[in-house]
């Protein structure tokens, strides 16, 4: 049969049975697809709305810590008090996709009100009692009130008032840790005068901002889980934490593949692979790298902001020494923060960039309410998450102890004891 009269007879075969099969088909098909098809538009927007009629649900609360006059705990107590509240379960399918429960999370707080340093934790009203029980078991002094939410207060009107937020990022990937109150000996208990604290420089600033000045510290924390989908798989999740601070180590020691444990070159008499000798600091290196993954990890985000009356809003004061204390963690051959350029008022440039203030007064207003909801793994407003271990929280967030001298830090006066058991009736 000639090539035009078999391609003649395909063609009249495709129309008179593959077509008409085809279409009742795609037709009876149709419905399957649609629903598909809009899934997969609409997933998101349905976990969202789900997610944001739990929030409205839940009651939340914001707890005041006033400390003892005289603190002598080193922040283990406070790593103490964050491995109690780490809780890695997300609940069932149903309850996250149908009822929008989520992983809890907490909001660490250090603010400056007019120069009155205070800490608080926002939490749900329901977790309040496990965190304060762990809070009391470490801090028998301590004062836990529960307060009316001080960013309540606050109302954005660019007229009267500025405010510059911004979140921090690491310096390095998020297996090379900070260095933490164990670096600098801390966990050793010394004596007060020996203390070498690196977040009192951070409290001794915020005791002296001014009147009509506000500065306010956020550190949200979640516990971190295996949620990152391994490369090359569909459905394998792996922790690209761990893995990550794994291949730091190995490039360090020089270990090509950790399957053969081939290191550097392959010693020809021996047939196995040279010991790598590497030098001092890079084995301290490796070996915090080592304790960081040891310990209970987090999903954290830091962010912080300042707000001033616009006639005394101070920028090298407020934006530098915001920034410039949170370097009082950073460490060179480690790892540290700084300011994400993505995010907030550290997105503009040169001044002639935001025409009359737009822009800068928009992300005010968008940080403000950010900072009200203590939205930041969840809608409306997201951001990528560091990993910190509970050291390393407990180093940025702890009880300064009376080394401190801030005369503006909120601290009971006096010891409270019990009355004694043989006091006359």
């Amino acid at each position: 049969m000639p090539l035009e009269q078999t391609f003649a007879y395909l063609v009249q075969n495709f129309q008179i049975n593959l077509l008409p099969q085809s279409i009742q088909i795609a037709i009876a098909l149709a419905p399957i697809m649609l629903m598909w098809l809009l899934a997969v538009i609409f997933w998101d927007l349905w976990v969202d709305y789900v997610r944001s009629s739990h929030f409205l649900e839940v009651k939340y609360t914001v707890l005041e810590l006033k400390l003892p006059k005289d603190t002598f705990k080193s922040p283990l107590a406070m790593e103490s008090v964050l491995n109690s509240i780490h809780n890695t379960s997300d609940g069932s399918k149903y309850s996250q996709y149908w009822k929008g429960e989520t992983r809890p999370w907490y909001s660490l707080e250090i603010a400056s009100i007019e120069g009155q340093v205070k800490f608080f934790v926002w939490t749900e009203d329901q977790r309040k009692a496990g965190l304060m029980s762990a809070l009391y078991s470490q801090y028998p002094g301590i004062e836990i009130v529960e307060r009316e939410d001080y960013t309540r207060s606050v109302y954005f009107d660019p007229k009267v008032i500025r405010i510059w937020a911004g979140e921090f990022k690491f310096t390095k990937p998020d297996a090379y840790p900070i260095k933490t109150y164990v670096d600098y000996g801390l966990d050793k208990d010394p004596k007060e005068e020996f203390k070498i604290d690196p977040l009192l420089p951070l409290i001794e600033w915020l005791g002296s901002v001014g009147p009509n000045q506000e500065v306010w510290f956020q550190f949200l924390i979640r516990a971190h889980i295996k949620e990152q989908h391994k490369p090359g798989t569909l459905f394998t999740k792996h922790d690209a934490w761990i893995d990550g601070a794994q291949k730091e180590i190995d490039k360090i020691l020089l270990i090509k593949d950790r399957k053969t444990k081939i290191a550097g070159e392959v010693n020809p008499e021996t047939g196995y692979a040279k010991i790598p000798t590497i030098s001092k600091p890079e084995q301290d290196l490796v070996e915090a790298i080592g304790r960081s993954v040891s310990k209970l990890p987090f999903d954290v985000g830091i962010r912080a902001l300042y707000i001033a009356k616009k006639e005394i809003f101070n920028t090298p004061f407020g934006i530098g020494g915001i920034i410039g204390n949170m370097k009082q963690f950073n460490a060179e051959n480690l790892n540290g923060f700084k300011p994400n350029g993505d995010k907030w008022h550290n997105r503009l440039g040169d001044p002639w960039l935001d025409y009359k203030n737009y822009r800068r007064n928009r992300y005010g207003r968008l940080a403000l309410m950010a900072f009200k909801r203590r939205s930041y793994f969840y809608a409306p407003f997201t951001s990528k998450p560091l990993v910190l271990n509970t050291e390393e929280l407990a180093t940025i967030y702890h009880f300064p102890g009376s080394v401190s001298q801030t005369p503006s830090l909120d601290r009971i006066p006096s010891k409270k004891g019990q009355a004694p058991g043989n006091l006359p009736v």
